[in-house]
């Protein structure tokens, strides 16, 4: 989490990380920064820790929580 804070931070994106619940994390990211923000997302989450067994990080799109699953 830390690290993606970080990279919107670098890339001078306005994406912000909101909200995070058991095993999720809420973004509010502008349509214009989608595009950008879910694969780095995706390679942060994924790429956290490198063990045996792979991590995959899911990624959903929706104008509320409801919505992105």
């Amino acid at each position: 989490m830390i690290n993606i804070h970080r990279r919107l931070q670098r890339q001078h994106l306005t994406a912000q990380m909101l909200l995070q619940v058991h095993d999720e994390l809420v973004f509010e990211v502008p349509l214009d920064e989608l595009d950008t923000v879910q694969p780095l997302v995706v390679e942060e989450m994924e790429g956290a820790v490198r063990l045996d067994v792979p991590v995959k990080a899911d990624v959903g799109c929706g104008r509320n929580w409801f919505e992105a699953h």
